[in-house]
Parts: structure tokens; sequence; C-alpha cells
């Protein structure tokens, strides 16, 4: 067997593999399916008359398929996509460049769009409304603007911060989509399928708990597949049964909840370090040694669905169940402070 060190040919072969990994087509994605059938009415009426669809926005947390849904957009219209993300816009010009390269009918694709700097995404807004660009050039007295007729295009934005839009930029998208969690059966699926296409053996038992520990997000699921694939490969032989799955997500520190020690450090800073809290998230970020954003984007919002945190006007605080699941005593306060306030908890 050649290896993969030496052997170009192999490295390529697995990253199509892991790059078939993504459907390319609506029938073929797996879930949301409320968006799917709102996305198929869209991009159907605008091929039935011939017309650029409707700008789309898609928002929901990281991994849930939002750049997967932009390429299929773009596929289901047999139109190029255009990929970049807000943070790489600094400034207005750069954003220009791009509109002004797009081919009639191309979708661009700009994920974290809410990062967008305000020049650029000032510029935006006649771009979506009219195809149409002012490019100043020039500076001082003598500067002078140029307007500039775009191709007619399709936007697909894709923020995981949707309040940080601006209300403007919000009310330009024809048509926004909210993605959801998805459920154990769905991430089976996807898992399944995943392991069809990279060749591996795995019963369903198995399968259902990677899908169980995936906290509702198939990106995680599919990182897992793969750490488990490692993990009978290595210590086994090379198939997934439950055995290689619980050994292999016990390694890498994943519960029977999904939580990963992320997750766990911040409920155990919550729990023993604050009473249970209520505390800002600036300071529970500093306890865990994250950034404020890392804790609010990646750990809050599957802790606040599961249950284990609750977010309230006074800052975070542990749930009883955080407790029990930590397996520690839920302190007097605590359980007052949830029993009795519950108008106080919101969830997200």
């Amino acid at each position: 067997m050649s290896d993969p060190l030496v052997d170009p040919g192999a490295d390529d072969s697995e990253r199509l593999v892991e790059g078939a990994l993504r459907p390319t087509s609506l029938r073929d994605f797996i879930g949301q399916e409320r968006v799917k059938d709102q996305l198929r009415l869209v991009l159907s009426a605008a091929k039935q008359r011939e017309h650029v669809a409707d700008h789309v926005l898609m928002s929901g947390p990281p991994g849930l398929g939002k750049t997967t849904l932009a390429m299929i957009i773009a596929a289901e219209l047999g139109k190029a996509l255009r990929l970049t993300s807000g943070p790489a816009i600094t400034h207005a010009g750069d954003l220009a460049s791009i509109l002004t390269a797009l081919q009639p009918g191309d979708v661009l694709f700009i994920d974290e769009i809410h990062r967008l700097s305000r020049p650029a995404e000032e510029m935006l807004y006649m771009a979506m409304e009219d195809f149409r660009v002012d490019v100043v050039v020039g500076k001082g007295p003598g500067a002078t603007s140029i307007p500039l007729d775009l191709a007619p295009f399709t936007l697909v934005g894709a923020t995981t911060r949707s309040g940080l839009l601006p209300g403007p930029l919000r009310d330009r998208f024809g048509f926004t989509a909210h993605m959801d969690f998805y459920d154990p059966a769905d991430l089976q699926r996807i898992v399944e399928r995943a392991a069809g296409l990279m060749g591996i053996t795995a019963d369903d038992t198995a399968l259902a708990i990677i899908a169980g520990r995936s906290r509702g997000t198939p990106r995680i699921a599919n990182r897992l597949l793969r750490r488990v694939r490692d993990y009978a490969q290595i210590h086994g032989d090379s198939t997934v049964d439950v055995a290689s799955t619980e050994a292999a997500l016990a390694l890498f520190e994943v519960d029977e909840w999904g939580l990963d020690r992320l997750d766990r450090a911040v409920l155990m800073a919550l729990a023993k370090n604050f009473g249970g809290g209520p505390v800002g998230l600036s300071t529970l970020a500093v306890a865990v040694g994250e950034e404020a954003e890392t804790v609010e984007t990646v750990c809050e919002p599957f802790l606040l669905r599961s249950g284990f945190l609750a977010r309230t006007p006074r800052g975070r605080i542990a749930t009883a169940k955080a407790y029990e699941h930590l397996g520690l005593a839920l302190p007097a306060g605590a359980a007052q402070l949830t029993l009795t306030d519950p108008q106080d908890v919101t969830p997200g």
C-alpha cells in the first residue's frame, strides 16, 4: 500500500473524499427540511422567470451547513460561486474589485457578513439594490465619484451573530433562513453517509453514539467520525464498533452529552469558582483561559440549549442540571436563584 507521505496521489484522493462529504444538491442535503423547502421555492421561481435569485441571508451557529447551502444554491442555479468573508474585506475597494469581476447571475458568498467594515457595508447597499457601485477616484477637493454598473448577481450572506447585522443590510435580503441544530436521527443519517463515502466499516449503534454526542452539529459529527476511525485503525481492525467509539470519545474527552473539555471547564468555573453565578461573560472567559467570543459563540449555544447554563440580566448561571452532570452538590443560593427567578432566565 502506498504511503500518503510520499505518494501525492494518496493525499489527493483523501482530500477528494473529504470534499465529497459536502452534498451538492438540495436533494442530498440532510436535515433543515423547512429551510430546504423555502429555498427550493425561491430558486425554482427564479429559474422559471430566468432572473437572478433574490439575495439570501443564512443565520445560525457554526457548523450547520451555511457554506454548503451557498455552494448548493450556485449549483442549483447553474452559476459560478465566488467565496469570501467579512473580515477579509477591509476596504470598500476590496469589495468593489470583487463585485466588478462577477459575471451575470454569479453567486457571491460572504461568510461572517456581520463583520464587514462600515465603508464596504455601505457600498453593498447600492450593489444589492441597484447593481451599481460608486468608486471614488482621487482625494480631497479633486476627488471624483465614478458610477460602475454591475452584472446582476445573487448575494448569499452567512452569519453566526444575526443580531449584529445592521437593519438596512438585513432588510435588503429577499429571503432569510435560520439554521437550527440537527436532531440525532438526521445526524445519524449524516454520519452514515460520511462513513460510506470514506469507506468506513461501522455498525449502526456506534454511529448512533457518534450522532448523539455531536451537539446537533454535522461538522462536529464528521470530525468525531474521523477521530473514531483513526482510533479503530490504530487500536483495532479498522472497524468502528461500540467499544472503539466509546474508547475514542473518552480519549478526546467527549462525554455522553457531547460536552468537551472547554464546556466542562466553563460549567466547573461557574459552579466552583463563582458559586453557580451569576457572573459576567468576560470574567467567565478569563477564568477558563479563553476569549469571550469563543465562550459565547462556541460553548454557550449548546449549553443553553441543553439546559446546563442560563443567561440572566445579571450574568451567567449554572443550572441544577449542570451540578448534577458534574457530580457536585447544588448550593442553596444557586438553587434559590434557579427556582425563584425564572423570569430572569433568557434562552439566548
